[in-house]
């Protein structure tokens, strides 16, 4: 028989219950979206229920509790009405999402099937596993996509679908490390931060290099740094665009520096950060080649970044050979232990394929085109506003002077570092967007200096004295 409560006692779902309604009083604030008369209104096709219409009514900061407090677990149709809501907020907020490299336009509800599946790639995906439903397949199918795009032959390469950029850098510097165990790490000022935060955790020496106005690496200081260790072997990390002003590292002319100095092939290992632009050089005419025909070692990009995807994801590429000093056969999934996770989502190879295959070579270049002219359209109207702004070549990311109200910054979603913001030019990105952006900006300009007490700021440093708008370079 179950036995019973004595009076006065309290079960255990009853203390949780109590100690989460004492202590995690968490809610979720969904951000109230300024009207702005140049951008469409967003119109939902789900009929809102009366408690929704008086909730609009009565606040436009809506706050719904997320804390998980029911014993008994809440309805689907209250579950519902929250994820509906959310989808709105998202929805509304998506068309200002300007500052990161995400491409928020895709469609993959054909895949919704696959939703009702854990699908898990633990393991090398070119090797069977004792589990079942993974998506292996389709991943390889993407590797050897990639692999053509950057140049290396099936059999010589090895890859896998990671969680994002920063799983690329981790594997392709470890694969580094493991081949020059006490090598320095060289990597621009202008890098991800996540290439420091590896160094760290890897408790690897690292060497900031200088980089020029355009945020390229610098190789005349280049030359200096790995003079200066000249006994040590190097591991070089390249960004193909970097963070802030998608710059390219030009990898000739560090192959070139490191041979001059004494750094023959066996003596580097080069990793290529490609997050959002490795995957978009290949699409221009005249852009820097990114190849494996060149002494790399490795190459990772983002792919929720350009080809977009609900889940953060990403590819890493390697020569076969680099791959011998991580792995290891593990039985109980009968295959081999050579990526940084173990388990791994088998959702995101199949976003990719589906991705890859709908737009083609031609959709996909056409899609390059597009954020690289639209970039150029922004670009202009951010100058003839009297803002200064740069666009390096080969680059969808507009560099311009940062806002001084930090309200407008996250309307707009703008991505602030220093003296400089910078709008990241994606498929969803459009220039009606845009247009409305640079309006409200200049007409924000105006308020912050119509004093006179304040100046627009120089960034010369930043961008270039001929990029500047401040009153020194640009006097009216």
């Amino acid at each position: 028989m179950e036995e019973k409560n004595p009076a006065g006692s309290r079960t255990q779902a009853e203390k949780i219950e109590n100690s989460v309604e004492k202590n995690v009083a968490m809610s979720f604030n969904f951000p109230t979206v300024l009207s702005t008369e140049r951008l469409p209104r967003v119109v939902s096709n789900v009929r809102p229920s009366k408690e929704e219409k008086q909730r609009e009514i009565q606040e436009n900061d809506k706050k719904v509790s997320l804390a998980i407090t029911r014993r008994t677990g809440e309805t689907r149709a209250n579950l519902a009405e929250v994820i509906t809501q959310y989808a709105r907020t998202l929805n509304q907020n998506k068309v200002r999402c300007l500052g990161f490299p995400s491409n928020l336009d895709f469609d993959y509800d054909t895949l919704a099937p696959l939703w009702r599946f854990h699908l898990n790639n633990a393991g090398d995906p070119f090797s069977r596993s004792s589990f079942d439903l993974n998506s292996m397949k389709f991943e390889v199918y993407v590797l050897d996509w990639f692999a053509k795009l950057w140049e290396i032959e099936k059999g010589e390469y090895w890859g896998y679908v990671t969680t994002g950029g920063t799983e690329g850098n981790l594997y392709g510097i470890l694969l580094g490390r493991e081949k020059f165990p006490d090598a320095i790490l060289y990597t621009s000022q202008d890098s991800h931060y996540s290439i420091f935060k590896i160094a760290k955790m890897y408790r690897m020496q690292c060497v900031k290099v200088g980089t020029l106005v355009s945020g390229e690496i610098d190789c005349i200081d280049l030359k200096a740094l790995i003079l200066a260790h000249k006994d040590k072997p190097a591991i070089i990390n390249l960004n193909i665009g970097t963070t802030m002003k998608g710059a390219v590292d030009d990898i000739n002319l560090v192959l070139q520096t490191l041979e001059e100095n004494g750094f023959h092939r066996g003596r580097f290992y080069i990793h290529c950060d490609g997050a959002l632009s490795g995957i978009m050089l290949p699409f221009l005419n005249s852009a820097p080649k990114i190849t494996f025909e060149k002494p790399i070692g490795s190459i990772s990009i983002s792919g929720h970044k350009f080809l977009g995807c609900p889940i953060p994801c990403g590819i890493v590429m390697t020569r076969l050979e680099h791959t011998n000093a991580l792995c290891r056969d593990v039985e109980i999934i009968a295959s081999r232990d050579v990526t940084i996770t173990g388990s791994r989502c088998g959702h995101a190879p199949i976003f990719l394929w589906y991705a890859l295959q709908e737009r083609g070579l031609i959709g996909i270049e056409k899609e390059v085109q597009m954020c690289i002219l639209t970039a150029r359209h922004l670009l202009n109207q951010l100058r003839d506003g009297g803002i200064g702004a740069m666009l390096n070549e080969f680059s969808n990311t507009v560099v311009f002077e940062r806002p001084l109200d930090d309200d407008f910054t996250r309307k707009w979603n703008l991505a602030c570092e220093g003296n400089i913001a910078h709008v990241v030019v994606m498929q969803h990105t459009t220039i009606e967007i845009l247009d409305s952006f640079v309006i409200e900006f200049i007409q924000k300009r105006l308020n912050w200096f119509r004093d006179g007490l304040r100046k627009p700021p120089c960034i010369a440093n930043d961008i270039g004295a001929e990029n500047c708008a401040c009153t020194l370079h640009n006097p009216l």
